[in-house]
């Protein structure tokens, strides 16, 4: 009875050691090295091509539109002369920002004046005051709240970066609106008691990230506050946030990485790293490995928002990394990402392509900071 026992002990003892080396060499295996993405040219030019499809095409639209009377019923170009195409308003607004950040880099984009003059009869000092309107409006004062916002100051920003005449034309444009927003931010950041940390539109730190990033650029004291005061009631003590949750099926950004790109943007490095390494502690392993949001039908409208979480990781990883040593093997998933989704968003239904090309185009612009 003795032999039997002191056998099972060896054969548990020998599982339990030979389960212990299996996952030690499976921790220690390096992730495969993935091409850098690169935004050149003869990328930027077919980019720019899917928001130049669809940002003055009307339909389909969804308006997510508030009435109170027949009178509110109208047209998208109506109700929003600037942003009605690329089926809602913060697609429009970010497909214009996606022209924007094209030109800028690419002064020699093809077709550039015309898409200079298509950017200047949109985003028009008329056009925009019908905007404004709209956002006043008592039925609508949420509106694309905070989402649509971010992309909008985002917008803001980089035509205060693209040094161009046509850019401090439509800078101007677009003021009025860019304020209205600003205060829209500092009036309800204080009456939000609690973040959203969902996956899609409403998450609370990519609308905070966009709105700083704004705020820094323009060294808006009072948005920049607001932001860094909410997000430490927030997100300070956060720790041990279940990447192993995500993606949902349907997200288009991270909840986790979204946080820690803001927090990276608002604490010294030094400080970030302790939040981080207890807020997300897997993430310093070098072998550390995080799969791609696979997409099933990029014919489904929400199915396809799992190429825009591989572009919004993207993003994020690439911020938690800049100017960090420790984490740049955050870099190469990073370019894994996008390296997925990349290539699918050519060609793509209107179903992606009205709205991916500005989620691959701000991915791009990360990839050597």
């Amino acid at each position: 009875m003795k032999k039997y026992i002191i056998l099972t002990v060896i054969l548990i003892w020998s599982c339990n050691s030979s389960s212990k080396e299996e996952q030690e060499v499976k921790e220690i295996t390096p992730i495969e090295i993935a091409e850098k993405p690169i935004l050149n040219l003869e990328q930027a030019n077919k980019l720019a091509a899917l928001p130049l499809d669809c940002i003055n095409t009307e339909y389909p639209n969804k308006l997510s539109q508030t009435i109170g009377a027949d009178s509110d019923l109208h047209p998208p170009r109506i109700l929003h002369p600037a942003f009605y195409g690329c089926f809602d308003w913060h697609s429009a607004v970010h497909g214009h920002w996606s022209l924007v950040s094209l030109l800028r880099q690419f002064p020699n984009l093809e077709g550039a004046q015309s898409i200079k003059e298509r950017l200047l009869q949109n985003i028009s000092r008329e056009n925009i005051e019908v905007e404004v309107a709209y956002f006043k409006g008592k039925l609508n004062t949420s509106y694309e709240r905070t989402y649509g916002w971010a992309w909008l100051l985002k917008l803001a920003e980089e035509l205060h970066m693209w040094e161009d005449d046509t850019a401090r034309i439509l800078e101007k444009n677009l003021q009025p609106l860019t304020d209205l927003i600003v205060e829209k931010y500092i009036a309800f950041l204080p009456k939000l008691n609690y973040p959203l940390r969902v996956g899609t539109h409403t998450n609370t730190a990519f609308g905070l990230s966009f709105a700083y990033d704004y705020a820094e650029k323009m060294n808006h004291d009072g948005l920049k506050q607001a932001i860094i005061k909410r997000a430490q009631f927030f997100f300070s003590e956060d720790s041990n946030c279940p990447m192993s949750w995500e993606p949902s099926g349907t997200d288009f950004l991270s909840p986790c990485l979204e946080e820690a790109a803001l927090m990276k943007r608002l604490l010294p490095n030094e400080e970030f790293k302790i939040w981080f390494e207890a807020f997300l502690p897997a993430l310093k392993d070098k072998s550390y490995n995080l799969e791609v949001g696979v997409v099933s039908d990029r014919l489904d409208g929400h199915l396809v928002h799992l190429d825009g979480v591989n572009f919004s990781r993207a993003w994020c990883l690439y911020k938690i990394a800049e100017g960090l040593p420790e984490y740049e093997h955050l870099k190469n998933i990073a370019n894994h990402h996008i390296n997925y989704s990349l290539p699918s968003i050519f060609g793509d239904s209107y179903e992606g392509g009205h709205w991916l090309g500005s989620f691959a185009i701000y991915a791009l612009n990360l990839v050597d900071k």
